[in-house]
């Protein structure tokens, strides 16, 4: 945890938190000598004018005690934010440069868990460090010498309530830290339950197992609770607990304090003062216990975030990068004899690709469900690294490149179609922060994404998260426009024409070859229709992650099985003139 903390909270707040403290505690721990001194020596005497002048003390130490106070609170809140605050931002800007490696070994779940209840959980520890891991010992040692001042007999009772109260706490945190420890791994499965209830709702809808999500997030939920339930039931004893032997401890002092005052062995005063202590002394036990009772949750909460911050990426930009030809009309791709296998898998995933593109050039990649489409062009972008073999963008190994100038060189269209909470104009101007009005219409009409647009608010149209105000068909078309309004070397469509129907495909790689841009830049589909690849330059066929026919859709046709075996599964009698 102290390795979390360094380098995110300031070394001044914390030296000033820890000060305001030491006088909040100072002067706390002389108003009960000052109570003695107005009860001996002012009350037994009969000296108004002394208890006047020591009262005045009095305030002035409270006044000195609440100015600390909020000083120290301010200052430990204050540093505790903020270090909430860098964690998320440290969270939040390692996951951001994470490969799908990563996020494949850490889930989505449990990362939001980690940016949100990990960091409360510290922000609370470090809160309660400030406050009471300071005061507690602080207290309780200035408290137990002064208490000892007062009378030494007397403090024989702590040798006996301080060892029963050490034992009952050293019971509650053999319990209760292991179930505390428990609830944030419960909490990564509520989590992970609800998210999929949410991102899911159609598909639970559709097939009717409304029952059945509600069980299993019921299941998760009670899981939780009866954890939950447990270890505060547990902390919950420690309340009442404590409360008796505070009150044992006061009616045993006041027991045996009444017989030396009645043997003049004790003043009154310090009597009222030995019972103030006590009561500091057993406080700031209870603080303490409770500190490290909430420590090994904070440990917990700090390991797991820890895990995340320590997580080296897989993909990393060299010490010395080469910068990428900025002549975007002239770029050539080449992926030669390239392998590729996810982490931990026992098969590669591809096998072999060699083909090259240019600018002006439009790559097809057609093949059966698993056959490493995706993979594959998920390589281009760097999303995963090639296990053998090279991709080369205008002669230039992709790993050589910063990943920024690779991406700024690629236009990329995912299979899902996500898009951001906000408005159309902002949603493309993820591709270009910089782009017109007329380029983003431009960009629209291409992607025949236009119609709808206009119909509505135009560019101001709204955007609900993920895009939910639009049909399947509208996203993928906002997606391409999306794309389209970046000025890129290479364009990357990865299925993205799938919940378009024939004509709306047809139309829109019309609109792709039409254009002067794109027709001077290299574009790569991958498609599942014969009918979507048929016009393309160069059509690759994969089967199985390995490349089984390359060529032009004639070519293919004539002489590849696989192709073949996939239009007969498509085309019907007499539909294949009609792509001819």
């Amino acid at each position: 945890m102290l390795k979390i903390a360094r380098g995110r909270m300031s070394i001044w707040a914390v030296t000033g938190a820890f000060l305001f403290m030491i006088l909040q505690v100072i002067s706390s721990l002389n108003l009960p000598s000052l109570t003695a001194n107005i009860v001996n020596n002012g009350v037994a005497k009969g000296d108004i004018n002394y208890i006047w002048r020591v009262g005045a003390e009095m305030v002035g130490f409270a006044l000195l005690s609440v100015l600390a106070a909020v000083g120290n609170v301010f200052l430990a809140a204050r540093t505790s934010q903020h270090l909430g605050q860098q964690l998320r931002s440290d969270i939040y800007r390692k996951v951001i440069g994470f490969s799908n490696d990563e996020f494949d070994q850490v889930e989505t779940s449990s990362l939001i868990t980690r940016t949100t209840n990990d960091v409360v959980q510290i922000q609370n520890v470090a809160m309660m460090a400030l406050r009471m891991m300071i005061m507690a010992p602080i207290m309780l040692i200035g408290a137990s010498v002064l208490a000892y001042n007062k009378n030494q007999r007397l403090t024989m009772i702590f040798l006996i309530v301080l060892p029963v109260l050490a034992i009952f706490i050293g019971l509650v945190m053999r319990f209760a830290v292991p179930l505390f420890r428990a609830m944030q791994s419960k909490t990564d499965r509520i989590n992970l339950i609800f998210r999929e209830g949410l991102t899911g709702v159609r598909v639970i809808r559709a097939f009717r197992r409304d029952k059945f999500e509600q069980t299993r997030f019921e299941a998760a939920n009670q899981d939780y609770t009866h954890n939950a339930i447990k270890v505060f039931s547990i902390m919950a004893l420690m309340f009442p607990i404590m409360t008796l032997m505070m009150s044992a401890t006061n009616v045993g002092i006041t027991w045996f304090g009444a017989k030396l005052i009645a043997d003049f062995s004790m003043p009154v005063g310090n009597l009222i003062a030995f019972l103030t202590y006590a009561m500091q002394i057993l406080m700031s036990f209870m603080m303490l216990s409770m500190v490290f009772v909430f420590i090994p949750r904070a440990q917990a909460s700090a390991l797991r975030i820890q895990e995340v911050l320590a997580l080296d990426s897989t993909i990393n930009d060299k010490p010395e990068p080469k910068a990428l030809p900025a002549d975007l009309d002239h770029s050539e791709l080449n992926f030669q004899h390239v392998d590729y296998r996810y982490r931990g898998a026992e098969n590669r995933a591809l096998t072999d690709i060699d083909f090259s593109a240019k600018s002006g050039q439009t790559v097809a990649i057609i093949g059966g469900t698993g056959s490493g489409k995706t993979s594959l062009v998920s390589l281009l972008p760097r999303f995963y690294d090639v296990e053998a073999g090279s991709i080369r963008l205008n002669g230039t190994d992709i790993r050589d490149l910063t990943q920024h100038d690779l991406r700024q060189a690629i236009s990329f269209v995912p299979q899902t179609a996500i898009l951001f909470t906000g408005t159309v104009r902002e949603n493309m101007q993820y591709g270009d922060p910089n782009a017109t009005d007329e380029a983003i219409w431009h960009a629209l009409k291409i992607a025949r994404a236009d119609d709808f647009i206009a119909a509505d608010a135009g560019l101001d149209t709204h955007v609900e998260q993920g895009g939910g105000n639009f049909s399947g068909g509208q996203r993928q078309r906002l997606a391409i426009a999306r794309a389209l309004v970046k000025d890129a070397a290479v364009y990357v469509f990865d299925d993205s024409f799938s919940a378009l129907d024939f004509k709306t495909d047809s139309q829109l790689r019309a609109e792709l070859r039409a254009d002067s841009r794109i027709q001077n830049r290299i574009v790569i589909i991958v498609a599942q229709r014969i009918a979507t690849v048929a016009d393309a330059d160069l059509i690759l066929v994969l089967d199985n992650g390995k490349l089984v026919g390359k060529g032009t859709h004639e070519a293919l046709k004539a002489h590849n099985a696989v192709y073949q075996e996939i239009m007969a599964s498509q085309l019907k009698e007499g539909e294949e003139a009609q792509h001819e």
